[in-house]
C-alpha cells in the first residue's frame, strides 16, 4: 500500500504536472496544498525530498515557487516509491537497492517463500517499473475505467 507521505507526494506532482501542460508558471506551497488537498507542514519536507532529487525545482521571488523541471514521461513511479517509502521488495532479500540476507533463512537457494515471493514481486516491478507520472495524469478516461475496476471488480 501506498503511505500517505507517499499519496501527498503522488498528488503534488499530478498538481506540477497539470501546470506545466498549461500555463507552466510555478506554484507556491500554498497553491499545490489547496488544488492537491494536501496538508501545507507535511508538503514541504515532502518537495525539498522530491526537488534534492532531481524532479522539481524551487525559484524564489515573488512569482515564485515549484515548477516541474522533467518531462512527466521522464519521472518513473517505482524510482519515487523508493525514494518516498524506501525498498518496495516484499522480502529483504528480494530488494535491489536495500537488500538484507532474511535473519532467519538458512539457504536462499532453497527457501520456498523467496522463490513464491520472488516471482509475484518480478510481475509486480515490470509492470510498476513502466509506469511514470504521464500515466497519473492521462486522460480521465482510463483513470475511470480502472478506478470503475477497482470498486466493481470482476470475478472469475
Amino acid at each position: 500500500m501506498l503511505t500517505q507521505k507517499m499519496k501527498y507526494a503522488l498528488k503534488a506532482l499530478m498538481e506540477l504536472a497539470d501546470e506545466k501542460a498549461g500555463a507552466g508558471r510555478a506554484l507556491s506551497i500554498e497553491e499545490i496544498a489547496r488544488r492537491s488537498d494536501t496538508p501545507k507542514r507535511f508538503l514541504e519536507h515532502i518537495l525539498l525530498e522530491i526537488r534534492n532529487a532531481g524532479f522539481i525545482a524551487s525559484i524564489r521571488g515573488r512569482s515564485g515557487g515549484y515548477v516541474l523541471i522533467k518531462d512527466p514521461k521522464a519521472v518513473p513511479l517505482s524510482e519515487l516509491l523508493r525514494m518516498i517509502d524506501g525498498p518496495i521488495a516484499p522480502l529483504p532479500c528480494l530488494s535491489r537497492k536495500a537488500y538484507q540476507r532474511c535473519e532467519d533463512c538458512a539457504d536462499e537457494a532453497t527457501c520456498r517463500l523467496r522463490k513464491v515471493f520472488a516471482e509475484v514481486f518480478w510481475s509486480y516491478l515490470l509492470l510498476l517499473e513502466s509506469l511514470t507520472l504521464a500515466d497519473l495524469v492521462a486522460s480521465d478516461s482510463v483513470r475511470d475505467h480502472v478506478l470503475a475496476q477497482a470498486v466493481n471488480p470482476v470475478v472469475y
